[in-house]
């Protein structure tokens, strides 16, 4: 199942990288700032478009929520919903970190069933589909992935741009188990968590949407980790709302949620 799916979401991810290093390598990145303070540059809006026409020409009926273009509610009655962020991470792209991504994501009756991350800057590539398990792809080297096991000596995984006070305190607050802190930036967080190079993550802030976090959260669940928002629940997709309320934490296993 959604293996037609998943061939499409990976030709679109792979099909923008040279556009995205040719922006990202010149002069005029073309930033801006949206409404809503996040930046957006040339590379988001090219990316998006590119995505959507590629989606939508292999999957006419699902609908499309993408960071870049309008929300059209109508998508709220389809159960197959597309969920594109073109460029997670646009702070990142900005400051040449390289810790920028691609991902690409679907739904099916609100359920994250499929998810492709892409790091243009190495090629690197995670995916993952309900019930089939998640992979890491690097040049013609493909491998399934799970997290690890630790519960002791852990290490949490904190953003370049978005840490704040009540993640330090949390990790503080658990530092007899947290021992170590990595800065990671965009959804690779969730990637890193799920090949078991790390344990966790917290996301404080109310500000991610649902096209930060639908594609990792697959990549993350299907290889037997989790992702929650603070109360313990999972974070279902298409809702009207898009915003991740209350943030999120990313954890290899149950016991270590630590909040």
């Amino acid at each position: 199942m959604f293996e037609k799916e998943l061939e499409v979401a990976l030709k679109a991810a792979k099909q923008c990288v040279p556009l995205i290093l040719e922006i990202y390598n010149s002069d005029n990145i073309g930033l801006e700032i949206k409404e809503d303070n996040s930046p957006v540059t040339k590379a988001d809006k090219a990316t998006d478009n590119t995505i959507r026409k590629i989606l939508h020409e292999a999957f006419p009926s699902y609908a499309l929520l993408t960071e870049e273009s309008e929300d059209d509610k109508s998508r709220l009655s389809n159960d197959y919903v597309w969920i594109v962020d073109p460029i997670d991470g646009t702070k990142e792209f900005v400051a040449h970190s390289d810790e920028f991504t691609i991902n690409i994501s679907l739904c099916y009756k609100h359920e994250p069933v499929l998810g492709v991350i892409l790091i243009p800057v190495t090629g690197e590539i995670y995916y993952a589909v309900k019930g089939k398990g998640s992979f890491y792809q690097n040049g013609d080297k493909t491998v399934k992935i799970h997290v690890n096991s630790r519960t002791n000596d852990l290490t949490t995984l904190v953003s370049r741009f978005h840490s704040n006070a009540d993640e330090q305190a949390m990790i503080a607050k658990h530092s007899d188990r947290i021992k170590h802190q990595r800065v990671v930036g965009s959804s690779i967080k969730g990637c890193v968590i799920a090949k078991g190079e790390a344990e966790m993550s917290y996301r404080f802030s109310s500000n991610t949407k649902e096209w930060d976090t639908c594609a990792m959260q697959t990549i993350v669940e299907q290889a037997g980790g989790l992702l929650l928002k603070f109360t313990g629940e999972r974070i279902l997709y298409n809702r009207e709302d898009v915003y991740n309320r209350g943030g999120y934490v990313i954890c290899n296993c149950r016991e270590n949620f630590l909040i």
